[in-house]
């Protein structure tokens, strides 16, 4: 699906859409690049697309307002955005976002996240990874080679929450709200801190979870 997916990229950038848009259509993408709100809603109403990648600050608003009408319309949304803060970015996954990315943003890494996001859309996201290990999400296991990792059910909601967003700082609160369960089942922020030592024992050096002091955590892949 990804070589022939549809993208609407809203940026009104005009140095970076150039550029996203001559990498994207590289890959084999359809791109349709729109500078604001307006037009946006008003594409959607006549155009089908697979993922929107979205800025935030717009010059008639604000890529939240075009959350509702992405949803209802079964596009998936990458926010890519200079707004890191932590509000905005969990408003993005609480509204349904896939990814949020910030600017100043690796090209290849980019486009590793809009291919992650058109996997799990067309259904064949069943595999992830992280560092030596591989994450089967059909099964809800983890391994290293053909050794499956002992993880309890918390524990493997959060490695899968770490190599969703590889390489992305992730706020304590933004951990926590990924890790709530709809059945009430949540994680408290001071027991945080304990599931991730345990994770990290688990792991052993088959994958890094790096602490960011005052700010969050973040997963690096061995390479």
């Amino acid at each position: 699906m990804a070589a022939k997916a549809r993208l609407l990229l809203i940026e009104d950038d005009a140095v970076i859409a150039a550029g996203l848009v001559y990498a994207l259509e590289n890959e084999g993408y359809f791109v349709t690049h729109i500078r604001d709100l307006a037009s946006s809603q008003c594409k959607l109403k006549s155009h089908t697309y697979d993922l929107a990648v979205i800025d935030i600050g717009l010059p008639d608003g604000t890529g939240f307002e075009l959350v509702g009408t992405l949803k209802e319309a079964g596009v998936s949304m990458l926010f890519l955005t200079a707004v890191d803060d932590e509000g905005n970015i969990v408003r993005a996954f609480e509204g349904g976002a896939e990814d949020y990315v910030t600017k100043p943003f690796r090209l290849g890494e980019l486009m590793a996240r809009i291919k992650a996001v058109l996997r799990r859309r067309s259904g064949l996201g069943d595999l992830s990874t992280l560092g030596r290990v591989t994450i089967n999400t059909n099964e809800g296991k983890a391994y290293v080679g053909d050794t499956p990792l002992d993880l309890t059910a918390l524990e493997y909601r959060l490695l899968l929450v770490f190599a969703n967003h590889k390489g992305q700082l992730l706020t304590r609160g933004q951990i926590l709200n990924l890790l709530w369960d709809s059945a009430g089942v949540f994680v408290e922020d001071n027991t945080l801190t304990v599931y991730v030592k345990r994770l990290r024992e688990k792991l052993g050096e088959n994958a890094h979870i790096e602490t960011v002091r005052g700010a969050g955590y973040r997963a690096n892949a061995h390479q």
